[in-house]
């Protein structure tokens, strides 16, 4: 199966559509008037269906176990046929499509199975999904302003030469994929007025986001909270919540990071830790989601 342990749990939906077609217009009205003699169709596939939006994990080999927390089965009848709609909910970290699409096939199926005795012309057509929310599909976010970043890598040993910075790289990587450009990176040591300095420098120059990898946990020389919050006009504490909350499903450490975020000016300032692992996760909790900061922003200084 596809590896979605890097994603976040959001609301899901999906409503797939299926066709039962009869070839005689009195299967229709033993339909309507539940004269079938294998019983309540509408029912039984009912029935069916919700059992098959629950397993479809153990039918369809790459499909992940996930919870199905609301499942509606609703009928439309037309001159010869009768119009499946399933629609399936999921707060996970991928989508029903395929577990809506499946239980209005076996909706479907327990229809043809329970009709055929009466109509041997029975036939499933056009078995589709009509609609899906969440995900890639609700992520798709586009500022509508220009967002420029600068990524500053605090770090004594990097600074020294003694280590390489993947983080700061790996950072400037991801918002590149969002269409974000770095025009700023530089690497300094954990030293507070010389974080301070730099991201006034930054927030004067009207960078959109200011990015910091490294010193936000318990060492002795991590000092990076310490420098950036006497300088921050607005904490966001639903922004760091979040962060520590999808690092904290990821290991247990992650309750020792004093990662910190928050608004100066027109600038978003992110402090994040240093290891390559925990800035990356801490970028791929919040984005792109936050990029509507600047929206709002931008709305703001027009009013």
């Amino acid at each position: 199966m596809i590896n979605i342990t890097h994603k976040s749990n959001t609301l899901r939906t999906a409503i797939a559509v299926a066709h039962v077609v009869v070839s005689k217009v009195e299967t229709i009205h033993a339909l309507e008037n539940g004269s079938v003699p294998k019983g309540n169709v509408f029912e039984v596939a009912r029935v069916a269906g919700l059992f098959a939006a629950k397993r479809t994990s153990d039918m369809i080999p790459d499909c992940h176990p996930l919870p199905v927390e609301f499942t509606e089965i609703r009928y439309q009848m037309h001159e010869m046929s009768v119009e499946i709609e399933v629609e399936i909910h999921t707060i996970y970290k991928t989508g029903v499509e395929v577990e809506a699409m499946h239980a209005a096939s076996v909706v479907a199926l327990t229809m043809y199975d329970m009709l055929k005795p009466i109509d041997k012309g029975v036939s499933i057509e056009k078995i589709h999904l009509k609609e899906k929310t969440g995900g890639k599909s609700q992520k798709k976010y586009k500022v509508t302003s220009d967002v420029s970043a600068a990524v500053i890598v605090c770090s004594d040993s990097i600074s020294a030469g003694k280590k390489e910075d993947r983080a700061g790289k790996g950072i400037i990587e991801k918002l590149n994929h969002f269409n974000v450009e770095v025009p700023e990176y530089e690497i300094i040591p954990d030293e507070i007025e010389e974080i301070q300095k730099l991201i006034l420098k930054h927030c004067q120059n009207n960078l959109s986001l200011i990015i910091i990898t490294g010193g936000t946990g318990l060492s002795p020389r991590d000092c990076t909270p310490e420098a950036v919050i006497p300088i921050l006009e607005r904490r966001i504490p639903g922004i760091e919540e979040a962060i520590r909350n999808y690092g904290q499903q990821r290991t247990p450490y992650a309750m020792l990071s004093r990662s910190v975020v928050g608004i100066r000016g027109n600038s978003l300032i992110m402090a994040l830790p240093g290891s390559t692992k925990g800035a990356l996760e801490s970028i791929d909790s919040v984005f792109p989601s936050i990029l509507h900061i600047f929206d709002v922003l931008k709305a703001f200084r027009h009013d």
